[in-house]
């Protein structure tokens, strides 16, 4: 009997061997996580729209479906009581109570990293990222970057790359910690700099091996997986 590896995954070990090549140590965390972990620890506030049960998954205990793989950065160093210089990478299953369509879906993947050493500025962050997405599309890809509001960054961006006959496509949003989510990893800011990001696994996938609907991957249609052998 012959068998494939789901697209979903040979994409993630794609994107693993780039990070790990780059210094980076994979790491996971849960996915049904805690409130401060998930929001508070990120300095997401209290009034923040992401935090109601139209977008978020709560079980009756109060703790949350992880919304995204940036809630496993300050519970995994606070666990383990890394003190940086460190680079870390948490890929991961994620899930947002939202309606499905061909380029959204309500349970998805995401690959969070962070790194935190003395001297990190936007240029390292900038530029990691770039190669990311050069060691997919090719060294002539056009990317761009625009400014844009995280709670977890700052200064934050969104970076985009551009496909022919399909436009720009957003990636991933990143920036530089916020001093509050370094402190609440016991870090002092004044010390230290860090850069995160969080990249969309199923988006890049589709983009990657030419899928027209984010919702197939999870149909379980051997029909379909067979396709990526």
């Amino acid at each position: 009997m012959k068998g494939t590896l789901h697209p979903l995954s040979q994409f993630i070990r794609l994107s693993l061997d780039y990070f790990e090549r780059q210094g980076f140590v994979v790491v996971e965390g849960p996915e049904i996580e805690t409130e401060w972990f998930d929001f508070d620890a990120l300095n997401v506030p209290k009034t923040h729209p992401s935090r109601d049960v139209q977008d978020t998954f709560w079980t009756n205990d109060g703790r949350v479906l992880r919304t995204h793989t940036t809630a496993s950065d300050v519970r995994i160093v606070l666990e383990n009581r890394l003190k940086p210089p460190f680079r870390l990478i948490v890929p991961g299953r994620c899930f947002r109570n939202e309606a499905t369509d061909p380029f959204h879906n309500h349970t998805f993947y995401q690959i969070d990293g962070i790194a935190v050493e003395k001297g990190l500025n936007m240029g390292h962050l900038i530029n990691l990222l770039k190669g990311y997405i050069e060691s997919l599309f090719g060294s002539s890809v056009r990317i761009r970057v625009r400014p844009h509001f995280y709670p977890f960054v700052e200064p934050g961006m969104d970076m985009d790359f551009f496909l022919e006959n399909r436009g720009w496509r957003e990636v991933l949003g990143a920036g530089m910690a916020h001093p509050v989510v370094l402190q609440n990893m016991k870090i002092n800011p004044n010390q230290w700099q860090g850069i995160m990001w969080g990249l969309g696994v199923d988006r890049l996938m589709m983009e990657y091996f030419k899928i027209d609907d984010i919702r197939l991957p999870y149909t379980g249609d051997l029909r379909f997986i067979k396709q990526f052998k």
